[in-house]
């Protein structure tokens, strides 16, 4: 079996930059983007140890692709955790390790503030772990980098 690490832990809230406070910042940020980095980091030194490659994989968001105006400290950390995945898979492909991140839109959670999406209807969590599954698996082996978008956001 490939080791592998799936970082996704994270939180949500309706922000604006006139009103966010810095300790509503910082806990968006270490929530989202501190906890993926430390998951990111810890996971590749264990499968550098070990040897035998493996697959980081961690959540980011469509917002971390094209903000959100209800959403600015979200929108930064999973911005965050998609730079964070790029740098990390250019840094640990050489170990046999590829880093990807996904980006769903809405998904039936606790977390979903919309209503609709472009498909015309709220995906659910089984959807996000046929793709993560994917990314787990050895065929993934050459796809490293990358910021699975996993549908576009409601057009209306």
């Amino acid at each position: 079996m490939i080791p592998q690490m799936v970082a996704n832990a994270g939180i949500t809230a309706v922000t604006d930059i006139l009103t966010e406070t810095v300790e509503n910042w910082e806990r968006m940020m270490t929530v989202n983007a501190t906890s993926t980095f430390l998951c990111y980091k810890y996971s590749a030194l264990q499968m550098v140890k070990q040897g035998c490659g493996g697959r980081i994989i961690g959540a980011s968001s469509m917002v971390g692709k094209q903000a959100s105006a209800g959403s600015l400290s979200y929108s930064a950390s999973k911005f965050a955790v998609r730079g964070l995945t790029q740098a990390a898979a250019l840094q640990l492909g050489r170990n046999g390790i590829t880093v990807n991140s996904y980006a769903p839109g809405a998904i039936e959670t606790p977390m979903c503030l919309i209503e609709s999406s472009a498909v015309g209807y709220i995906g659910q969590p089984e959807n996000i772990a046929s793709a993560v599954s994917y990314l787990a698996s050895k065929e993934a082996h050459f796809i490293t980098g990358k910021f699975l978008i996993q549908q576009v956001p409601n057009a209306n």
